[in-house]
């Protein structure tokens, strides 16, 4: 069977189910670097969940305070940026993604003096800091949303999407998405998420003229809309943010083909952050690069396709929370998963986007499971080493450089249903009851904390030399010293076959160049592959596996359950 190429096209077998990319892609044409506010290229990321942080006024829950009192903390991580989740003032029904007022914080947090501090105090240790958004729905108890309802109209009556009568459901592309009989307003409304988070209208891509309720995407209603959301963001760019987290960018715009007016808003935002904010990022949670980075963004995380659970949670499904899954992950040692099928979806994107933006592949975050459960911290190290050396922007999530683990969550709290209760959970700063995050007693805690006496904590791995928490340490070093390793460094897979292990790539970047190669199975393994570089190598990170170029092939022997980055000596 052939190896897989980047640069050439794809050449699918019969009955095999996936071809392989042949050698070589990257080599003869040079790529156009994205443009990037310029602290961008070596940044690392760590996403921060309020609540569950560090509590300091004893109350159950996280808060701004918690936040910059543990900046230090995050600053030893070697990480130059925070993705702090929505702190805006809540009902929280979808835990603080169910907004009443976008420029206020909420109380439970702190006040705005806290979030400027919480800037200041990070900006002074060289610590970006950007704040997830959300504009495609707010909460039910939103001023807008209690205008939008009534019977009169009103400024707001168009700022959501609402039908002209209760009888009319939107029809049947818009079946489970209408709210119906909930207020004297004759019409109903259309969520965006759950139940309590209407829809703010942003317009149809393609208006039904048998729906006057449907409003093109350039109604003066809709652009007012527009208007307000832009302000939102230069409200808090402002005050001292660094960028956004887009929730749900690419739901805005409805019946929207190709999402060509949806991408056509986020461009002008790009537009006005260019010429206005040229050092703010935005990263989108739309799963879809293509459109993602034609729209302006920066970055797009690429989680929501069905190949992804194959590469780290799969098998970890079946016993996760009740939620049931077929196949087997990649990174588990026993060696029957499939990084073929991921990488056959990734590549096809990254040759449509590489020199538009970044691809971020999320090893966890608040919407995921967390991927320690049933692993060691060798198998997390892998894990940690391929976040950091694929291309792209990474992001770590809160407790993951401990190996804090998935808990088993029955109850949802502020929509927080399982599997996301069981990845919410405190921080776990120590090994005490509630984990050193707060002074309260544990059933007061906004989440439950880990039982376990030996749950992973920080104060246990910092004194412990050979802790996950020192090596994730040295993985962050690596990627943001190495310049082969920045976001926008070539990317060449060398080898990657159905069903088959190591996964070897590289990277190429200012005249230096690095081979990367994973083994997660628990078995040794050894390729030899046709291969037209000859140099020498040093080993700078991962396990003393044996890699050999003579300029004829690449012959590499792993162990079980390793890694290994190694330097091409110029």
């Amino acid at each position: 069977m052939k190896l897989l190429n980047i640069k050439r096209n794809f050449v699918f077998l019969a009955c095999i189910c996936f071809a392989s990319i042949i050698n070589g892609y990257g080599q003869q044409a040079s790529t156009k670097t994205p443009a990037c506010p310029s602290w961008v290229p070596d940044a690392v990321f760590y996403e921060i969940y309020p609540q569950t942080f560090y509590d300091t006024d004893g109350n159950g829950i996280g808060d701004l305070k918690g936040i910059t009192q543990k900046l230090d903390y995050v600053k030893s991580l070697g990480v130059s940026a925070i993705w702090l989740n929505p702190f805006y003032e809540s009902p929280f029904r979808d835990a603080g993604y169910d907004v009443t007022d976008f420029y206020k914080v909420a109380p439970r947090y702190g006040t705005t003096e806290d979030i400027k501090n919480l800037l200041a105090e990070a900006h002074k240790r060289n610590l970006k800091v950007i704040f997830d958004f959300v504009p495609g729905h707010t909460s039910i108890d939103h001023p807008w949303f209690q205008a939008s309802k009534q019977p009169t109209p009103n400024k707001y009556s168009n700022w959501y999407v609402w039908t002209n009568n209760t009888w009319d459901g939107g029809g049947p592309e818009f079946l489970g998405k209408m709210i119906q009989g909930y207020s004297e307003r004759n019409g109903v409304f259309m969520t965006n998420y759950f139940w309590h988070q209407p829809a703010l209208n942003f317009g149809f891509g393609k208006v039904d003229p048998s729906k006057p309720w449907q409003l093109a995407a350039n109604h003066p209603d809709v652009l007012a809309l527009k208007k307000e959301m832009t302000n939102v963001l230069k409200y808090w760019l402002d005050m001292g943010a660094d960028g956004f987290r887009i929730d749900m960018a690419g739901s805005l715009t409805k019946n929207d083909e190709g999402s060509a007016e949806c991408i056509k808003w986020w461009k002008e935002i790009r537009q006005m952050l260019d010429t206005k904010y040229p050092q703010a990022f935005i990263v989108s949670e739309w799963s879809h690069p293509p459109a993602a980075l034609e729209g302006g963004f920066h970055a797009d995380f690429l989680h929501w396709i069905g190949p992804y659970e194959d590469l780290f949670r799969r098998e970890q499904s079946r016993s996760l929370n009740g939620v049931s899954a077929d196949g087997h992950s990649y990174f588990d040692k026993e060696g029957k998963g499939d990084i073929a099928a991921f990488m056959t979806e990734y590549v096809k994107q990254y040759k449509e986007t590489k020199s538009k933006g970044f691809i971020s592949i999320p090893v966890g975050n608040h919407d995921l499971s967390r991927i320690t459960n049933n692993r060691t911290d060798a198998d997390l190290q892998i894990i940690y080493a391929f976040l950091m050396t694929m291309p792209g922007v990474p992001f770590f999530y809160y407790g993951d450089e401990v190996g804090m683990k998935q808990l088993l969550i029955e109850n949802a709290i502020e929509g927080c249903y399982k599997p996301r209760a069981g990845a919410r959970t405190p921080m776990q700063w120590t090994g005490a009851e509630t984990a050193g995050f707060s002074t309260a007693p544990k059933e007061k805690l906004w989440q439950p904390v880990d039982t376990d006496p030996a749950k992973p904590n920080v104060q246990a791995a910092e004194a412990n030399p050979n802790s996950l928490l020192h090596a994730t340490r040295k993985l962050i070093n690596m990627r943001r010293t190495e310049k082969a390793l920045q976001a926008q460094a070539e990317f060449e897979i060398l080898y990657v076959e159905k069903n088959k292990y190591p996964f070897v790539f590289l990277r190429r970047n200012a005249g230096e160049t690095v081979i990367v190669a994973f083994n997660p199975s628990g078995a040794d393994v050894k390729i030899s592959i046709p291969n037209s570089l000859k140099s020498k190598t040093t080993l700078i990170s991962g396990a003393n596996n044996t890699l050999s170029l003579d300029g004829k092939n690449l012959n590499l022997q792993m162990k079980g359950v390793t890694y290994s980055v190694f330097k091409l000596k110029k």
